[in-house]
């Protein structure tokens, strides 16, 4: 079966100020957040270059030049990376896609640097050549969660194809629900959606827009597990789930 990941690719979200992680890791950036004896942002890569990713482009801000120095052009990963570098202006998860415009093909995988879907994105992309063909702009991957509250959500058309809103985070709202996972293939087209040298975000002004405009954009739910690092409580889940991992392969091994 074809990897559609071979042949595009895979910008990471990385130049965020990580604020709220402050507390656990102060003198990093935070897709450098320790996970064992490795970045965070290492073994995001590796899942996806295990998936076939090869090219590899960072968008990066603040402290960039600790991942530039841990990473370099991406020979020791097997892969290649490029770097998109906010100066000294913040842009946003749009803003900062916008000044990587030039690595794009036709499509490319968009990932948060704090989070981890643990699954094949491939898939993600495969789904997308088929809403695209139906004009999608984008798709989305969604996953599941126990608590609506914490992260906020996102509300589905009738066929349950194609995303309708987005709730923002709301502690009324109970129970479980699905959220936006990071994890997106975007048409380079998008783009003409997103004003230059300016603060943008995705999620919260360009998706928005488009649904209103009418524009598509796909979505698919993954079942996987879902984590994302942005507080000290979160980059503890996921290193616990990590070093369990890490136990069941040496103990098979």
């Amino acid at each position: 079966m074809t990897r559609p990941l071979s042949d595009m690719p895979v910008l990471i979200l990385a130049g965020g100020l990580g604020t709220r992680l402050r507390a656990a890791v102060s003198n990093r950036p935070k897709a450098l957040a320790p996970i064992g004896n490795r970045p965070f942002l290492e073994i995001q890569m590796e899942l996806l270059r295990d998936q076939g990713a090869r090219h590899f482009v960072l968008c990066v801000g603040h402290l960039s030049a600790q991942i530039l120095q841990t990473f370099g052009n991406g020979e020791r990963l097997g892969v290649r990376i490029d770097y998109s570098e906010e100066k000294e202006q913040l842009r946003g998860t749009a803003g900062a896609l916008k000044l990587a415009e030039r690595f794009f093909q036709q499509r490319a995988l968009v990932l948060n640097g704090d989070t981890y879907l643990d699954w094949d994105h491939n898939e993600l992309l495969e789904k997308h050549l088929e809403y695209a063909g139906e004009g999608a702009l984008a798709t989305c991957a969604v996953a599941r969660l126990p608590d609506g509250a914490r992260f906020g959500s996102v509300d589905f058309d009738p066929s349950g194809r194609f995303l309708q809103g987005f709730r923002e985070k709301n502690q009324e709202l109970q129970g479980p629900a699905w959220l936006n996972a990071g994890a997106y293939v975007l048409e380079k087209s998008l783009l003409n959606w997103v004003a230059p040298d300016r603060m943008v975000s995705l999620e919260r002004e360009i998706f928005p827009v488009l649904i209103n405009q009418g524009e598509k954009i796909g979505v698919v739910r993954s079942s996987q597990p879902f984590y994302d690092i942005g507080t000290p409580e979160d980059l503890d889940r996921f290193r616990i789930m990590h070093r369990s991992r890490l136990h069941d392969r040496h103990r098979v091994a």
